[in-house]
């Protein structure tokens, strides 16, 4: 993906992120990058903000004692990180989410892992109901800085057709 500029006045350009219905293409896999690590803070804090009170992502002591060694990172963090690196992509000028499917997380990630993402486009057809929209499903998968797959579900989004998106 390219980026983009609009003209919003005189000598004044804004970048344009994101891409419309007709920017995508089924089969084809985006990669997202940067990656993000994740560190103890974001932890402890995304932990306590949605009111998370299993020990074993805060509690060194508790987590010692089971079968990771050491306190794992809230699962719904790991969901949010990688949707986040995955927002420039596929959904920056999206209309709205309609859904996450077939969420797995077959590895746990760890205080100082690093995040990488990519979203393979699945599907996508025009929206029955608003002519100028249509509806893509993706398959976003994260990994580990060692390439080990700590997640995978499929998204879908409403996003604008050329010339009906918002700058």
């Amino acid at each position: 993906m390219s980026v983009e500029s609009v003209k919003v006045a005189e000598n004044r350009r804004r970048e344009s992120f994101g891409r419309c219905f007709e920017d995508f293409e089924t089969g084809v896999i985006y990669e997202h990058r940067p990656g993000r690590t994740v560190s103890e803070s974001d932890n402890t804090w995304f932990t306590l903000l949605t009111m998370n009170q299993h020990p074993l992502h805060f509690d060194h002591a508790y987590a010692a004692k089971t079968e990771f060694g050491r306190p794992i990172v809230n699962s719904a963090l790991t969901l949010s990180i990688v949707t986040g690196l995955s927002v420039s992509d596929v959904s920056q000028k999206a209309i709205a989410n309609l859904g996450w499917t077939d969420i797995r997380m077959p590895a746990p990630v760890f205080h100082g892992d690093t995040l990488t993402a990519e979203s393979e486009v699945l599907e996508k057809r025009e929206s029955a109901s608003r002519p100028t929209q249509g509806i893509v499903t993706v398959e976003t998968r994260g990994f580990k800085q060692d390439g080990t797959l700590v997640i995978s579900y499929r998204r879908t989004v409403l996003v604008p057709k050329r010339g009906h998106e918002v700058e």
